[in-house]
């Protein structure tokens, strides 16, 4: 596959700099040919982000430059939420192909603009959401397509996380706080799984604790005709990151992935890559034995160490290259109007 021409904006967002690594260790999948900042980079910029030396090993242009660079192929935006939008409007209008970090500006009318904008050019559209390629999510999604687990009937998902109080404070900019930055992810994984809620219902709120008055606890009830099924996230969670969770409840079993990520080996040929993890598992199918409630009827499952972001950048230039989108335009604006949703927002 020839490599693709891309150019990151903004190093502003979680998933930057790491983005920014992985494609160019994938020498063979991209060509990084550029980064461009953002026009209000240490402005409205995540408050725990530093600059790095890795930008400068690029040539850096402006956002403009980058819009008139005839052989750009693809961009990946990395900025500020409330600019992301915007900025990925401009490229799609140029034909660009565009991965969007998670989940977009809180502007649904622009976002809709942006979706059907890439429809009509049919411009690739990628998003940010790396836990679509999980292996253990994988194998989830399969056995829910195999029939295996039954009818699902509810699925209960944590994406919880320690942060220091000037990021949590930061939460307050966006509405739904920690449910708008983290708890898209798992608004992803529950449609994913489930399809559309008949209802969502927003129960976000601020722990108050270090004087934080954002919402920095995120929880969401997702109402199906058949049962319910939960978001939870936190930013003032000690050791949240190890209680990241995924449960999937059906009438012939249950699959559980505990810790969501969990860090295996560092990849020797480079020693700064942090993200070379595996997800432990276990799932318990019915059985005749199910009247013995303190028998453990759960099976362990074994992943490949997986890079979280590798798998997911991979998948873009695929879809640069002809392949299809599994994520297409219509599923990536019902996600959004449900993160909206979980979030608090109303539109006034």
């Amino acid at each position: 596959m020839k490599p693709v021409k891309i150019a990151q904006i903004s190093a502003t967002h979680d998933h930057a700099l790491p983005t920014f690594r992985t494609m160019r260790r994938l020498k063979d999948v991209f060509e990084v040919v550029g980064f461009a900042e953002s026009s209000t980079v240490g402005v409205a910029g995540n408050p725990v982000l530093k600059p790095e030396a890795d930008y400068d090993q690029v040539p850096r242009y402006t956002v403009e430059e980058l819009l008139e660079m005839p052989d750009l192929e693809a961009v990946a935006i990395e900025c500020e939420e409330e600019n992301a939008t915007a900025i990925a409007q401009r490229f799609a209008e140029k034909g660009i192909a565009i991965h969007l970090d998670k989940p977009g500006s809180q502007n649904i009318e622009s976002f809709e603009k942006l979706i059907a904008t890439c429809r009509e050019k049919n411009v690739p559209f990628h998003q940010g959401y790396m836990y679509r390629y999980n292996p253990s999510v994988q194998h989830l999604l399969q056995m829910i397509k195999n029939g295996e687990l039954g009818e699902i009937y509810a699925v209960e998902a944590h994406m919880d996380c320690w942060h220091p109080i000037k990021k949590r404070q930061w939460l307050g900019k966006h509405k739904g706080g920690m449910m708008y930055f983290l708890g898209c992810h798992l608004i992803d994984m529950i449609l994913q799984i489930q399809g559309e809620p008949e209802e969502i219902i927003p129960m976000n709120m601020a722990t108050g604790l270090d004087g934080v008055t954002a919402e920095d606890y995120g929880f969401a009830v997702l109402k199906y005709k058949n049962g319910i099924s939960f978001a939870k996230t936190c930013a003032a969670e000690v050791d949240g990151y190890l209680r990241r969770q995924l449960v999937v409840c059906g009438s012939k079993g249950t699959y559980v992935i505990q810790p969501w990520e969990k860090s295996a080996v560092k990849d020797p040929k480079d020693p700064d890559q942090r993200y070379y993890q595996v997800s432990p598992s276990r799932v318990a199918l019915i059985n005749d034995d199910m009247r013995s409630w303190s028998t453990d009827h759960s099976v362990p499952l074994e992943f490949e160490p997986a890079d979280r972001y590798e798998r997911m950048m991979r998948s873009f230039a695929e879809i640069i290259r002809g392949a299809e989108n599994p994520y297409s335009y219509d599923y990536e604006l019902k996600v959004f109007h449900a993160v909206m949703k979980a979030s608090g927002y109303t539109g006034e």
